[in-house]
């Protein structure tokens, strides 16, 4: 009998759902919770369009205040599916379940430890998220483990193309001094989690993150597949902004770097929007935190003159899809956007 092997899918490749989590508490938003409550209506508005919603919700009045919600602004609430758990927090890309295909047909629920980026002890609660997802979909959940121990894991860490390469940071993931997930890992310690877990042969490694990442260099903020061979990698144009040579280091990278069949990989530049601060925080905004779903890419924007710029090289790319541009200066103020708050559904083959 053979060997089970398992493939994380891309996530362009045919989804059930979109997972999201309704915030239930202003602390990531101070200041703004209000107003983040109506943007994710409008990102759950549109999502709704082309695809099932899984809403992971605190409680039943929450519930039926977002379902007000959604029906006050005309949403789809026949795809919106809720998930009644307590939570942390919402960013489903990092506390959520991975969902992999199987080499017999199944899928699973993959759970790597969370712990609040190595950074805010208030995370417990998000533990219960992926078992409470995977209950929903009907399918197992596994606690991803190496030589006998947890392995700590967010998903906006690693990006894949579903052929076999994966792109992560050494700043997120290989740092033994701040924010560490692992203590002691390797590059070959991850290649042999990626390959047991995500069917990945080919890790490709960038450098930094961007300034005023929370997560200490999630790549989604950097760099993102958009096909098997290409990539959207941000450049920075300003030579005395912190994030124009880390950028451009990391672009050196990827010049030189293969993809698992050995071909090149076809880097696409994404300018960087202007600096933006609130209070006394640099907010890490980005144009690949975007969001891929079955018939759109929710793109974030920040009233920037390259807004219009990013949507169009996006939409060069995603010629398949409706690109759209969701505001997303409130929900930077949270440290993160669109990609940090949701994770794909992958659909069973």
């Amino acid at each position: 009998m053979s060997e089970i092997t398992r493939r994380l899918p891309a996530e362009w490749e045919p989804q059930q759902a979109t997972l999201l989590c309704f915030p239930h508490n202003g602390n990531d938003w101070p200041g703004k919770y209000e107003v983040i409550k109506w943007a994710f209506i409008e990102i759950i508005r549109k999502v709704a369009e082309f695809e099932r919603v899984l809403l992971v919700v605190k409680n039943e009045e929450l519930q039926q205040k977002v379902d007000t919600m959604l029906q006050q602004a005309h949403a789809n609430t026949g795809q919106v599916k809720y998930i009644l758990q307590n939570t942390n927090r919402s960013w489903m890309r990092d506390s959520g379940p991975i969902i992999v295909q199987r080499s017999d047909g199944k899928r699973e629920a993959l759970q790597f430890r969370f712990n609040g980026w190595a950074k805010y002890p208030n995370h417990r609660l998000d533990w219960q998220v992926p078992p409470a997802v995977a209950k929903s979909l009907k399918v197992p959940v596994t606690e991803v483990c190496y030589q006998g121990r947890p392995v700590v894991l967010e998903g906006g860490a690693i990006e894949v193309n579903g052929r076999g390469t994966l792109i992560t940071t050494e700043e997120c993931l290989l740092d033994q001094k701040t924010q560490v997930r692992n203590p002691g890992f390797t590059k070959e310690d991850y290649a042999a989690v990626f390959a047991e877990y995500l069917g990945v042969s080919n890790v490709i490694w960038l450098g930094d993150g961007i300034a005023g990442d929370d997560t200490h260099g999630h790549v989604d903020d950097i760099c993102r597949f958009v096909n098997p061979t290409t990539v959207v990698a941000c450049v920075e144009s300003n030579t005395k902004d912190v994030n124009h040579r880390r950028l451009a280091q990391n672009r050196e990278r990827l010049k030189s770097v293969r993809l698992e069949d050995g071909n090149k990989l076809k880097v696409v530049e994404m300018p960087m929007p202007g600096r933006l601060d609130f209070e006394d925080l640099r907010l890490p905004a980005s144009y690949v935190n975007f969001l891929v779903t079955n018939g759109c890419v929710l793109v974030p924007t920040f009233n920037d003159s390259n807004d219009s710029l990013a949507l169009d090289i996006l939409s060069k790319q995603f010629s398949d899809r409706r690109v759209i541009g969701i505001h997303a200066v409130d929900l930077v103020w949270g440290l993160g956007t669109l990609h940090c708050l949701s994770h794909e559904i992958t659909a069973g083959e």
